[in-house]
């Protein structure tokens, strides 16, 4: 395997969404170790950005030219980087690859020689499916690569012959022509064969045998068979009962590359060799060694190599490692081009499709009927698109399940599958003929056939077409693989699941998968992996039954849904030796299921319906009525999408998910609750209901961010109430939270957020109930957790952690300071609820109202430096959404408004709530009052429109800083909210403040809220007041209070001790026993406070200036990029002007992951947002030394800050702290 290709963009910045779904079809290639991509992107803050983009344009061996008119308009994509690219190509250093974006005339540019993608010349804006589109371009890139890796391993091949030629290599390595690829370098084997000599000379003299030199040479081989992504499996059995000493496989392990057998230096080679000929051992890639000699049979041939020589020991790695035998090459090919193939002959399909459905009558009846079908029976919300999808896979796949399965009746025993035949056969009896549309794809057929045909173990032949599937599903639809979480299991965590659910029912109930009457079901079957290993593991004569009586899965996707079909009912008939198609599995969305319950005046009504087709109907009935005991599963991970502008929903379900706001929600301490719509909590809630109050087991490998964060906290709560004993292994990869890790080797699904394995246990006559985890070492690769789940076997043999939460919200919630408990809350729900509805509450809090910052989901479009900007961007805004809400009512309200609305994130950013008010057709009117001042980040202001209507939420914000008049008076301490994973930190002001401002899910706490009338109302609580006065006397006042508060939120001990609280809880204050140390606190506190409010009215500090006469700084203050030097002594202004002498101490001074004049840095700089276009401009015309100046002035708040800080230190300690109430 070669070293991945580097590839270059050269867009114009209007093209970014085109960038990013370009990257999104690229990912496989990344994920295979074929592409390493780079653009302008992954600049770093300070970077010298033309010195990076020279350097990384210079390495690229593959640079694409994504065209449209903004490209060929942009001086620098077009007179700096596109000749540079093209001269590389003419110099033979990289390929170039125009892509068409969006039409523009380019013919007679000086790119018009090279062929474009789309291969028509087809602009991608302009194709109907633009994933077809994207998947084109991509396949034609894939053989870009491929030629590039061919020559760059004749390169590295070529060197190796001249060295070799130099050195005078033996007869082997010179008639074997292998091209070395670039991964296998000669300087890897080189080290990689120092090791093994090094190894072999620490045996000598006392370990001689076998097993002794097995094992180095062994681990020779599996250090450089990684290098080209194969793996050697020590002593596996073979499907023919033979055991060699290695098996050498690909990483997807479903072929074999070669087989290795050691044997002991005294032993005559030649004999033991044709002994294990005799015993059947295959010759196709088969290397015997004794670690002084070997002999490799290869290709017909049998080739000796001298392991005393290093060069032919390096000759015979790179041979026995590289070589792909005849069938699996052409398999790879094959799958590669298939996967290429699929968006041209879908593309064709649909064309086909949609002309037919406007005039063949029986075609159009026959779709009627299905789409009928579909909509009744999987999702109300089916699109059009999605349903002809459907059509198109069942097209272009069905011949695969027929000849690899060896089952030529598949259609007609299928009962899907036989319905969607009369579809197809009303559309070919007409429109064309099948066989004939589908002769190109012959030879791709035929290879996957042949490679299949090669697989005799089962469950490498469900690998296998695991990835054919996985492959066609990148080609075909890449949102449709995003919107169902399309990752299927490793085989590893599958054993380990079924293991575990058969020793926990043995050990709560004394029964067994196997027993009658223990009714299984896999909810998100995917290809049937879980019921293949359930029938794999039972006893032969328990088998008939549970086949037929209690063994239950459902799938939701047809081509998932098919392979499952034939999986299981292969797996039965290797087991039975007989053919008997599979019951138990029902075409259908499992979630749908328990939409088809309703409540009627109390009485709960069962609805009668048809599920597809009669017996499909018949299955779904019998599973619905079955009790159900046992459900094991891999849930959908994918929570939905992103941006409202990408219209990738995830459907809701109206019940299950009134049930979830019943139950996760309700109980819920968080603020924002969308992620307890996330696909697998719906299956963890459906689940727990589904075993409808009988004892039974629930089993999930599901993303696990619900263990620790604080929006599970209510669905935490319920499991514990609806289990009795819940076991959760943690195999990390959460890369969002650790950056460190990587997703592709460190996440055992290759995706980005932590998974682990659940199993759940609900046993009527255990009254305690109990929470177990274990956590493997975060830093583990995927490979060493699997290797992990293979040798422990099941979860008994887990060395559990018992977990005793203090409450059944917080599960991993620290145990330390016991204290923490009895100081005072900032606030509470409770007492914020209380708030809102002008009413005591029982609770005592410092404050008693509070509010989240305000998220406005469009920060581009609602936040800007400068005024009128922001007026002409709401404008612009404002008329594209009403146009739109006129065009909607003329069009009679069409019920699908997200492929309706215009998606142009150029003009418009849709969220949410915005299409609520749409819906609820509320006109938007610009009003300039709505323009406010926010404080966007640390001593980062800028202009804001605060409305209702643009902003997502705005929380207690109108009640807080109605008006500018109130940010006079108010004052407001923002502190992080709970589940907040940066270091704790506050900060003062007296704007509304952004929810990002520098930590997550800022709460905001007011001295004052008002009335509707206008009224201002001190928030600080008349209990919290009456408690400080009874310990430090009346004269105490409630902005006493707030100051106090706001210099304990700052102490350096506080924070230390209590930072893992902090994580989970908003703070608490504890009373100090001293009264001088709380009169201290409060002067400190009021000073702080101040320092922070008013920073722009400090004195700068005298940062020394370095002016470069060659650029007249006071000529041309505009300012484009501060730059920190790597010293951070230094802050490069422009290239005219230069700040130095920075103070190493004002780093010090830090909110959240960034130091207060790191965060001016960030933000003081010209932006432009690659969505919209969108360029945020901080310089000030009519103030040109603002920025120069508040860099200044945030060293002095840094620096003001820490002294501050020191003296509270020395004022307040921890011994002063004491109880604000009795300890419970």
């Amino acid at each position: 395997m070669a070293r991945p290709v580097k590839l270059f963009y050269v867009y114009a910045r209007e093209d970014r969404p085109f960038l990013e779904r370009l990257e999104q079809h690229l990912v496989l290639l990344e994920r295979q170790g074929l592409l390493a991509t780079w653009h302008d992107g992954a600049l770093l803050p300070g970077s010298d950005w033309r010195r990076v983009i020279r350097q990384q344009l210079e390495q690229a061996q593959l640079i694409l030219l994504l065209i449209s008119p903004a490209f060929m308009a942009s001086d620098y994509c077009y007179g700096v980087e596109m000749q540079r690219a093209l001269e590389r190509q003419r110099r033979d250093q990289a390929q170039v690859v125009p892509i068409l974006l969006r039409p523009v005339v380019w013919e007679g540019a000086p790119f018009a020689h090279l062929q474009v993608l789309p291969a028509n010349a087809r602009p991608i804006s302009t194709w109907a499916n633009q994933d077809a589109a994207f998947a084109e371009v991509v396949g034609g890139l894939r053989r870009v690569i491929a030629y590039i890796m061919e020559q760059e391993d004749q390169r590295v091949y070529n060197r190796a012959q001249q060295h070799a030629l130099r050195k005078g290599s033996s007869s082997v390595a010179a008639e074997v022509l292998i091209s070395t690829p670039a991964a296998l370098t000669p300087t890897l084997l080189k080290r990689a064969i120092e090791r093994y000599r090094k190894q072999l000379r620490s045996y000598e003299g006392f370990a001689t045998h076998e097993l002794a030199l097995r094992t180095a040479f062994q681990r020779l081989l599996e250090e450089t068979a990684s290098a080209v992504n194969l793996k050697l499996i020590p002593e596996q059995t073979l499907p023919n009962g033979l055991r060699p000493d290695g098996v050498l496989r690909d990483v997807n392990e479903f072929f074999i590359r070669g087989l290795w057998e050691a044997k002991a230096p005294h032993l005559d080679l030649e004999r033991e060799v044709q002994r294990k000929i005799e015993a059947g051992y295959p010759l196709r890639n088969t290397l015997f060694e004794n670690s002084r000699r070997a002999i490799l049979y290869q290709d017909g041939q049998r080739l000796l190599f001298n392991l005393d020589d290093d060069s032919e020991l390096r000759d015979l790695l790179t041979r026995f490692l590289t070589y792909s035998e005849p069938q699996i090459a052409r398999f790879e090919a094959a799958v590669e081009e298939f996967q290429d193939r699929i968006p041209e002959l879908a593309a064709r399909l649909l064309e086909i499709i949609q002309q037919e459905a406007t005039q063949n009558r029986a075609f159009i009846a026959a779709l009627n009927d299905f789409t009928t079908l579909c909509r009744s029976n999987l999702n109300p919300q089916i699109s059009q698109a999605e349903i002809t999808e459907m059509l198109v896979q069942h097209l272009l796949t069905e011949r695969l399940f027929r000849t690899v399965f060896d089952n030529p009746d598949f259609v007609s025993r299928n009962v899907i599958a036989a319905q969607i035949e009369q579809v197809i056969r009303a559309l070919t009896s007409r429109a064309f003929n099948r066989q004939e549309f589908l002769r190109s794809l012959d030879h791709f057929y035929l290879a996957i056939e042949e490679a299949a045909r090669s697989i005799r173990d089962w469950t490498e032949r469900q690998r296998f077409l695991n990835t054919v599937y996985e492959r066609f599903f990148q080609g075909f639809s890449v949102s449709k693989a995003d919107t169902y979480g399309i990752v299927y299991t490793p085989q590893e965590i599958v054993d380990f699941m079924v293991a575990s659910v058969d020793e926990a029912l043995q050990r709560e109930f004394g029964c067994s998968l196997a027993t009658p009457g223990v009714k299984i079901l896999d909810p998100c079957t995917g290809t049937g992996n879980f019921v293949v290993n359930i029938l794999k593991r039972l006893p032969r004569g328990a088998l008939r039954q549970k086949y037929a009586e209690d063994l239950f899965c459902n799938e939701i996707m047809l081509l998932p849904y098919y392979i499952a079909s034939l999986n299981i009912e292969h797996a039965y008939y290797e087991r039975m030796g007989e053919y008997e198609p599979f019951p138990g599995i029902c075409f259908v969305d499992t979630l749908e299921l328990a939409e088809r319950v309703s409540s009627n005046g109390g009485t709960v009504v069962r609805q009668p319906r048809l599920y597809f087709v009669e017996e499909n109907t018949q299955r779904v009935l019998r599973e619905k009525e079955a009790d159900i005991m046992v459900i094991i599963g891999n849930p959908p991970y994918n929570v939905g999408q992103k941006r409202e502008n990408e219209n990738n929903k995830n459907r809701p379900y109206q019940l299950l998910d009134q049930r979830i706001r019943d139950t996760y929600v309700r109980d819920s301490q968080a603020t924002n609750r969308n992620m307890l719509y996330d696909a697998y909590v719906r299956f963890f809630r459906w689940a727990s209901d589904r075993l409808r109050g009988r004892d039974g087991i629930v089993c999930f490998v599901s993303n696990n961010s619900f263990i620790d964060q604080i929006a599970f906290d209510g669905m935490r709560h319920h499991l514990l109430q609806d289990f009795t004993h819940i076991y959760h292994l943690d195999l990390h990869g959460n890369v969002r939270r650790n950056p460190r890790l990587s997703g592709t080797t460190h996440n055992v699904f290759g995706i980005q957020v932590g998974v682990g394995i659940t199993l759940a246990i609900r046993a009527a006559h255990q009254q305690e109930r109990r929470l177990s985890y274990y956590r493997v070492p975060e830093d583990w690769r995927k490979e060493e957790k699997l290797n992990f789940l293979r040798e422990k076997r099941s979860m008994g043999q887990i060395p559990w952690q018992r977990l005793q939460p203090a409450t059944p919200r917080h599960w991993l919630a620290p145990q330390s300071a016991p204290e923490w408990s009895t100081f005072l809350p900032l606030g509470t729900k409770e007492g914020k609820r209380a708030a809102t509805s002008e009413r005591e509450s029982d609770h005592l809090t410092l404050f008693a109202a509070y509010s989240l910052g305000i998220q406005t989901s469009r920060d581009v479009w609602v936040y800007d430096f400068d005024r009128s900007q922001l007026i002409s961007k709401v404008q612009q805004m404002i008329e594209v959404y009403n146009n739109d809400l006129a065009r909607w009512q003329r069009a009679n309200k069409p019920a699908d408004l997200d492929s309706f609305v215009s998606a142009d994130e150029t003009k418009i950013k849709w969220s949410s709530r915005l299409k609520e008010y749409f819906l609820r057709q509320v006109e938007a009117r610009f009003q300039a009052t709505s323009i406010r001042r926010a404080l966007y980040r640390p001593f980062t202001s800028m202009y804001l429109y605060f409305d209702p209507l643009l902003n997502q939420r705005q929380g207690l914000w109108p009640r807080l800083l109605p008006t500018p008049v109130s940010e006079e008076e108010n004052r407001l301490i923002c502190v992080p909210g709970p589940g907040n994973r940066k270091p704790f930190g506050c900060l003062a002001t007296n704007h509304i403040t952004d929810f990002d401002l520098a930590f997550e899910k800022i709460q905001c706490f007011p001295f004052y809220v008002y009335g509707k009338d206008g009224n201002r109302q001190e928030n600080i609580t008349d209990g919290a007041l009456a408690l400080f006065q009874r310990h430090y006397g009346s004269q105490v006042s409630k902005w006493d209070l707030f100051h106090y508060a706001y210099a304990i939120l700052h102490h350096p001990a506080y924070r230390e001790r209590y930072a893992e609280r902090l994580k989970y809880e908003l703070p608490r204050l504890p009373l100090l026993k001293r009264n001088e140390a709380f009169r201290a606190a409060v002067s400190l506190g009021r000073q702080l406070l101040e320092l922070h409010i008013h920073y722009e009215r400090v004195d700068p500090y005298s940062l020394r200036e370095i002016e470069d006469e060659r650029f007249s700084y006071r000529d041309n203050r505009h300012i484009e990029r501060l730059r920190l030097s790597p010293d951070r002594r230094t802050i490069q202004v422009s290239p005219g002007l230069t700040l130095a002498d920075v103070p190493e101490d004002c780093f010090r001074y830090v909110l959240g992951h960034r130091s207060a004049l790191e965060w001016v840095l960030e933000q003081y700089q010209l932006r432009r947002d690659q969505r919209s276009g969108i360029v945020l401009d901080p310089n000030r015309p009519d103030d040109p030394d603002y920025i120069v100046r508040l860099l200044k002035q945030v060293v002095t708040v840094s620096l003001q800050t820490l002294t501050l800080v020191e003296e509270l230190e020395q004022a307040v300690t921890p011994e002063d702290w004491q109880a604000a109430f009795p300890s419970a």
